[in-house]
C-alpha cells in the first residue's frame, strides 16, 4: 500500500469500466467491481470518523518508502518517546523502532490499529518499542513526547498548531509529511514533491517574537 489507496482502487476498477468491449455483462462486472473496491476503501476510511468533529476528520493516506526514509533522516540524532498522530497501518512507528525510539501511534480505525499491532508483534517489538492505540489524539495529552510525526490534511493545520504549541515541551521536534505547517518556520527539510517532509524544533519556535505574540492572543 505504498500509493494512495483511493488511487489504487480507482485504477483497478476503471480498467474494466473503460474497456473497448461494449458488452452488458462487462458493464455489470464493472459495476460490481467498483462497488466492491469502494466497500473495501470505506472499511479503511470510515471507522472511527463519527468520534471526531467533522472539520478534524482526515482520511487514511499512507506514507511511501521515500517519504518514510526522509522521516528517518530527520529523526537522526534524536532520542526519547515518539508519537505518530494518525498512524494508519503503523509503518512510521515501526520504521523508527529499530532506531531505539519508544513509539506510540494514535489511530481511530480499528482495522488499521489491529493490523499495526499485529505487525509490531510479528517483528518482535515490545509494547515499549511500538504500540498502537485506538484513541483520538485530539483528546490526548502529548506533553510526554519528544518526537511527533504528522501526516494529516491542510484543513486541520491551524487547530493542530494550537494543540502542539500548547502541549509540547521546548525540546520536541515535530516532523510533518507532505503538507507543511502554515504559521511555523521549519528547522530543516528532506525530499521534494509528494515525498517532502519538514522538521520543526519547538525550542526555535517558542523563542520567536511571532510565536510569543500569538500565544498572548490565544
Amino acid at each position: 500500500m505504498e500509493d494512495n489507496i483511493d488511487t489504487i482502487l480507482f485504477h483497478k476498477s476503471t480498467k474494466f469500466v473503460f474497456s473497448d468491449q461494449d458488452n452488458s455483462k462487462l458493464s455489470w462486472i464493472a459495476m460490481g467491481m467498483t462497488a466492491g473496491v469502494y466497500a473495501v476503501w470505506t472499511m479503511f476510511v470510515v471507522p472511527g470518523f463519527r468520534k471526531v468533529p467533522w472539520k478534524l476528520k482526515v482520511p487514511y493516506l499512507p506514507s511511501g518508502k521515500a517519504q518514510t526514509a526522509n522521516v528517518l533522516k530527520l529523526l537522526q540524532g534524536r532520542k526519547g518517546r515518539l508519537v505518530d498522530l494518525g498512524s494508519g497501518d503503523g509503518r512510521l512507528v515501526l520504521a523508527a523502532a529499530p532506531l531505539g525510539f519508544q513509539g506510540t501511534g494514535y489511530e481511530l480505525n480499528p482495522i488499521l490499529t489491529n493490523w499495526a499491532n499485529a505487525k509490531a508483534w510479528w517483528k518482535g517489538f515490545s509494547k515499549d518499542q511500538a504500540t498502537f492505540l485506538r484513541e483520538d489524539f485530539w483528546s490526548a495529552d502529548l506533553s510526554k513526547y519528544k518526537n511527533v510525526l504528522v501526516f494529516l490534511a491542510p484543513s486541520v493545520v491551524e487547530e493542530l498548531e494550537k494543540k502542539l504549541s500548547a502541549e509540547l515541551p521546548e525540546d520536541t521536534r515535530v516532523i510533518v509529511c507532505r503538507f507543511p505547517l502554515s504559521e511555523w518556520q521549519p528547522t530543516c527539510t528532506e525530499g521534494a514533491g509528494l515525498d517532502q517532509v519538514w522538521a520543526y524544533d519547538l525550542v526555535n519556535l517558542k523563542k520567536s517574537p511571532d510565536h510569543n505574540q500569538s500565544q498572548q492572543l490565544i
